[in-house]
């Protein structure tokens, strides 16, 4: 008897609880993406104002400041792409996870509906 009503509460609770889960599992796969990302952008960032430093420690003459300051709008093209590059990923992982969750609450809104 009491294990028959134990098995009925453990289910009923798994069934409450289940929503929940499934959310917690959505989420922490975002905020992972969503970490990698950022780490990979604090790379890039990183690798460009070192590469920047570099070459402005080499500027030594006129010449040296002439062809420095040609890079500079190579340099900026290509920060403006990894911006942007950078900018369309964080939006497709937002628009990914705002899709996920609107079909967890569909299911769940179906689930909790009764048939008529």
């Amino acid at each position: 008897m009491y294990t028959e009503m134990f098995k009925s509460f453990s289910e009923q609770t798994e069934k409450t609880l289940a929503p929940y889960a499934k959310f917690n599992k959505v989420f922490a796969k975002n905020v992972e993406q969503l970490t990698e990302l950022q780490l990979s952008a604090v790379r890039a960032y990183s690798d460009l104002g070192l590469k920047q430093l570099k070459a402005v420690s080499e500027v030594k003459d006129i010449q040296s400041l002439t062809a420095f300051n040609s890079q500079q709008l190579e340099t900026l093209t290509k920060l403006s792409q990894q911006l942007l590059d950078d900018s369309n990923k964080f939006s497709s992982v937002a628009q990914s996870f705002k899709t996920e969750v609107e079909e967890l609450v569909a299911d769940n809104v179906k689930q909790a509906t009764p048939a008529i």
